[in-house]
C-alpha cells in the first residue's frame, strides 16, 4: 500500500468497509492544483474567495421580524413561533422549558452519553478556566493608581440549533466559557419545530448549568434576546451559531447587544507530508465537508502520488456517508487538492488561507508550528483529527472562519468579561500629567479639556 520506508498509519481494521463500498466507484471531482502551473495563482485566489454578500430576501424578512418583535414583543414571538416552527403555545410562558424537564432529560441518558458529556464538560472546563483575565492595580512613585477591573457580563443569550439538528456540542462550547466567566445569568433558545425537542441538548443544558431555556428560534429569537420582551429577558450578548436568518438577524442587532461573530461555512485545511493513512485524511476532509454544501476542504501536500491517493480513498469512502450527497457537493464545489513544491510552501499557502480548522498531519508539527500565522485553531500531529476538537479536547470549537483568523480569536472566557480601566491620579500627578493634557489638548483645539486639566495644576 505505500513505498518501503514510508511509516503507515492504518485504521482499516477500525472502519469496517461493507462489500458494496469496495468496488472504486466513479471520480468525485475534487479540483487538482499544482504550485509549478503557470495559472496556480488565479485559480488559487478564486479557490480562498468567498463572496458572503448579504442576500436581500433573507434581509427583508429579517428586518420585518426584528421590528414586530421589538415592537409588539411576545405577541409577535408567538406569531412568528407557530408560522416557522408550527409550535402552538397559548402564552409565551409556554416557551420556557422548567429546569425539572432539562434534569429529566440529563437523567434519562444512556450511561455513555452521560459519561462522555461529563468528560467532555470537564475537559472544556479545565481549558477555559485558564483564560481567565485578571484584575490588577500598580501605583506611580509619585501616588497615582493606575489598573485593570475585569468584571463578567450580567446576562448572556446563547442560540442552539434544534430540530432534526441536534447540537449538544453548541451547548458545551457556548456556555462553559460563560460559566467560567461568571455570567450572571445564562439564557438559551432553542427552536423545536412541531415540538421536536433534542433530549441531548436539554441535557447538555442541565449539565452545563444554563439559567432559563426558551423554545424559540431564528430571527424571532434573536430579536428577543437583543431587545427584550414581556417574558424573554433582554441580554447583553448573543452567541451561537445558526441558519442564515440567525446570522443575519445577529449582524443587524449588533450595537444593540454584543455577538460573539457571524460565522461562515466550515473550513478544514490539511497540510500532510503524504505519510499519513490516505484514509484517515478523506475521513478528515468528510468531517467539515459534511456540514455543509459550502463547506471547504482543503489537503495541501508535496507528495504527488500521495494526493492520487487520497482521490481514490475519497472516491471509495464517500460511499460509506449518510450525508454523501452534502459531501460531494462540497469537495466538488470549494473542495481542492494542492501540490506544493515543500512542506514551507505548504505553509506560507496556509497563512494566506488563514483556515478555521488546520491539521498539520507532518512528521515533527512542532517544528512547523510557530510559522502558522493566521489559524482558528492547529491540529497537530497524525492522530489529532479536528473531530476531537469539535467535542471534547477542551479548546473552544467557535472559531473564525472565511479567512477572519487573520484578526479573530476563538471564542474564549475573555469573550464574556469586560475590562474597565482604573485611574486615580495624585495631587502630584495632577501637576504633571495635567500639563501635558493641556498641550495635546490645545493642540487639538479643544480649551474645555485644556483648562480642566490646567484647573488640577493650579489646585
Amino acid at each position: 500500500m505505500f513505498p518501503r520506508g514510508k511509516k503507515a498509519y492504518n485504521v482499516r481494521n477500525l472502519i469496517p468497509i461493507p462489500p458494496s463500498a469496495r468496488t472504486p466507484i466513479a471520480m468525485l471531482k475534487i479540483q487538482r492544483l499544482s504550485t509549478a502551473q503557470s495559472d496556480f495563482e488565479p485559480l488559487f485566489q478564486a479557490l480562498i474567495a468567498f463572496e458572503g454578500a448579504q442576500n436581500p430576501a433573507v434581509e427583508s424578512v429579517v428586518g420585518e421580524i426584528l421590528a414586530a418583535v421589538k415592537t409588539r414583543g411576545d405577541a409577535a414571538l408567538l406569531e412568528y413561533t407557530r408560522r416557522f416552527d408550527q409550535l402552538e403555545a397559548h402564552g409565551a410562558a409556554e416557551l420556557q422549558v422548567p429546569g425539572a424537564r432539562l434534569a429529566s432529560a440529563w437523567a434519562a441518558l444512556p450511561a455513555d452519553q452521560r459519561a462522555a458529556l461529563e468528560e467532555a464538560v470537564e475537559r472544556i472546563r479545565r481549558y477555559h478556566e485558564r483564560q481567565l483575565l485578571a484584575s490588577f492595580t500598580y501605583e506611580e512613585p509619585d501616588g497615582t493608581r493606575l489598573g485593570q477591573q475585569v468584571t463578567p457580563l450580567d446576562r448572556v443569550g446563547l442560540y442552539v440549533p434544534g430540530g432534526k439538528a441536534a447540537y449538544p456540542s453548541s451547548v458545551l462550547m457556548n456556555a462553559i466559557p460563560a460559566k467560567v466567566a461568571g455570567v450572571g445569568e445564562l439564557i438559551m433558545v432553542v427552536p423545536t419545530p412541531g415540538g421536536q425537542v433534542s433530549e441531548l441538548v436539554l441535557a447538555a443544558a442541565h449539565v452545563c448549568g444554563v439559567d432559563r431555556v426558551f423554545t424559540v428560534g431564528g430571527a424571532q429569537a434573536v430579536a428577543a434576546l437583543a431587545f427584550g420582551t414581556q417574558t424573554i429577558p433582554q441580554v447583553d450578548k448573543i452567541v451561537g451559531p445558526g441558519n442564515a436568518y440567525v446570522a443575519a438577524a445577529k449582524r443587524r442587532v449588533f450595537g444593540v447587544v454584543g455577538i460573539d461573530m457571524v460565522a461562515g461555512p466550515s473550513e478544514i485545511l490539511i497540510i500532510c507530508d503524504g505519510r499519513t493513512d490516505p484514509d484517515w485524511i478523506a475521513m478528515d476532509l468528510f468531517s467539515q465537508a459534511e456540514h455543509d454544501e459550502l463547506a471547504q476542504s482543503i489537503l495541501i501536500s508535496p507528495d504527488r502520488e500521495f494526493l492520487d491517493r487520497v482521490q481514490a480513498a475519497v472516491d471509495r469512502l464517500v460511499a460509506q456517508m449518510p450525508r454523501r450527497a452534502v459531501i460531494e457537493a462540497a469537495l466538488s464545489g470549494r473542495g481542492a487538492l494542492i501540490e506544493v513544491k515543500s512542506l514551507a510552501e505548504a505553509i506560507g499557502l496556509a497563512n494566506r488561507i488563514a483556515p478555521e480548522h488546520l491539521e498539520l498531519s507532518v512528521e515533527d508539527p512542532g517544528a512547523w508550528v510557530g510559522e502558522i500565522r493566521h489559524a482558528g485553531a492547529i491540529f497537530m500531529g497524525r492522530m489529532t483529527c479536528e473531530a476531537l476538537g469539535d467535542y471534547c479536547a477542551g479548546p473552544n470549537h467557535v472559531l473564525p472562519t472565511s479567512r477572519t483568523a487573520r484578526f479573530s480569536s476563538p471564542l474564549g472566557v475573555y469573550d464574556f468579561q469586560k475590562r474597565t480601566s482604573l485611574i486615580q491620579v495624585s495631587k502630584e500627578g495632577a501637576a504633571r500629567l495635567g500639563r501635558i493634557a493641556a498641550t495635546l489638548a490645545y493642540g487639538e483645539g479643544l480649551q474645555a479639556h485644556a483648562r480642566s486639566a490646567e484647573f488640577r495644576i493650579e489646585g
